[in-house]
């Protein structure tokens, strides 16, 4: 939101109207509108530098005579021009805290990203993973894969001195990740049967994908105790706490320089690192088809980013420990929320003519080149069938869910409007009914002397054409 949107957007009082742009979901801000230094574009200064550093560079800096190494440094000044540029003039998305510079920063990170995958996807196989030794030298070498699931005993009694050596060896630094990961994807979501629905569904495409991928090979134990349960459900607990706590905080800011204690001054930096305000996130998936179709996209799309996580590792002969994998995740951590927030802003606005944010779509975007890199560089293991049992319960399962869909918003639909009409139907007969037993007036057929009347007004037409035939003759 832009500084004058979010002065605007609070200061109504408990009980009041909303004001106008503010949901039901969203919480109240109070704002004392303290523009500082902090808060100035600084586009002439930024430009200013800029030109500063590229002028030292051509005028009292000596070109090395160096093919590789000129490119490598032109390629990284250009991504830092960029990056000044998009950073000083991107449009602001939904956030603004710590400042809205920092999510303009991964917006342009987004898009460079964006380009680097679509340029690894025109390569060749053998050219695109050897281009990965010019970011680490050590790179572009075949790597096996560790499986997980060996010895699946818990307690191993044939091993005398440590027998439940199979849990520790399980325990390494992709557990307090995956804790951390769950924390933040919660944050992200914002709600529970979301992040439970994801959590189940990566372990069953783990069980049906282990014989494409070698580590997707774990103990029944590592699946559903350590990671379910003991990792992702720790982390979607302390997520949602969080949430409660962000959908109750009061939002009230003011200018540093206008807190008069230290301790006040303090407590406002820290805060500077917490939302400036805070949504509630209703996706209500039954409440519409669009929105039900809306959400399943989302979970696939959250699937489909967790799978490349480990396709494009296997691929690109990338070790997990890595530092471009660690990168890679963090910048999917700071993106995903924008994204989220961008997706929920475009399902719950009523605009007929919207667009979905910036954000959204290039996070969606390099989602879907990141696939198409794996079908590229390894189409034989994607392509290894799934084992019999197991193409089984995908298919039972995509038709229960089709099964509901269709009667969820269609069967349903049609037997409730049924039922409506014929409950409206009973109670227009009841009405009738009602009306002819005690006397209370019904049709105009059953008014009281209507028939009395119909048949004088018969007989003085029968007697006047009686006398006019008699006139005639």
């Amino acid at each position: 939101m832009r500084r004058a949107e979010r002065r605007g957007a609070g200061g109504s009082r408990p009980g009041s109207p909303l004001p106008e742009g503010r949901r039901s979901t969203e919480s109240e801000v109070y704002d004392d509108g303290t523009n500082t230094f902090f808060w100035r574009a600084h586009t002439l200064t930024v430009l200013f530098i800029l030109t500063c550093a590229l002028g030292y560079v051509t005028l009292l800096e000596e070109t090395p005579q160096d093919t590789a190494y000129n490119t490598k440094r032109g390629i990284v000044a250009s991504i830092l021009v960029f990056l000044c540029f998009g950073v000083t003039q991107a449009k602001d998305g939904p956030f603004s805290r710590p400042h809205p510079a920092y999510w303009r920063f991964w917006l342009c990170v987004s898009v460079v990203y964006e380009l680097f995958l679509i340029f690894i996807l025109f390569q060749t196989v053998q050219d695109g993973r050897q281009f990965l030794k010019y970011v680490d030298p050590r790179l572009g070498v075949p790597l096996p894969e560790r499986d997980y699931g060996g010895n699946c005993l818990i307690y191993d009694p044939d091993n005398k001195t440590d027998p439940f050596h199979n849990v520790w060896d399980k325990l390494d630094g992709f557990v307090p990740a995956h804790f951390i990961g769950w924390y933040l994807k919660t944050l992200m979501i914002r709600d529970w049967w979301m992040c439970m629905i994801i959590s189940v569904m990566f372990e069953f495409l783990e069980y049906s994908l282990e014989h494409q991928l070698p580590n997707f090979s774990e103990c029944w134990w590592d699946h559903w105790i350590m990671d379910v349960l003991v990792c992702n459900g720790l982390g979607i607990y302390c997520g949602m706490k969080t949430l409660e706590w962000l959908s109750l905080k009061t939002y009230k800011w003011q200018g540093l320089w206008n807190i008069p204690t230290y301790k006040g001054k303090m407590k406002r930096i820290a805060f500077q690192f917490t939302p400036y305000s805070w949504v509630r996130f209703e996706w209500k998936p039954a409440s519409s088809l669009r929105r039900w179709l809306a959400v399943c996209g989302i979970i696939l799309v959250f699937l489909l980013a967790e799978l490349n996580t480990f396709y494009l590792k296997f691929v690109l002969w990338l070790p997990p420990e890595h530092y471009l994998v660690l990168l890679r995740l963090v910048f999917f951590v700071n993106v995903g929320g924008v994204a989220m927030r961008e997706i929920y802003d475009f399902m719950d606005d009523l605009k007929p003519h919207k667009k979905l944010g910036q954000q959204a779509w290039l996070a969606a975007a390099i989602t879907a080149t990141e696939l198409l890199i794996v079908v590229k560089y390894d189409p034989h293991t994607l392509t290894l069938s799934l084992p019999f049992y197991i193409s089984q319960c995908w298919t039972l399962g995509s038709v229960l869910v089709l099964t509901w869909t269709v009667w969820r918003f269609f069967l349903r639909d049609i037997t409730l409007r049924y039922k409506e009409t014929r409950r409206q139907k009973q109670q227009n007969d009841q009405g009738r009914a009602v009306g002819n037993g005690d006397g209370h007036p019904g049709t105009d057929e059953d008014l009281p002397g209507s028939g009395s009347a119909k048949e004088g007004a018969a007989e003085q037409g029968l007697l006047a054409g009686k006398g006019a035939a008699s006139a005639t003759s």
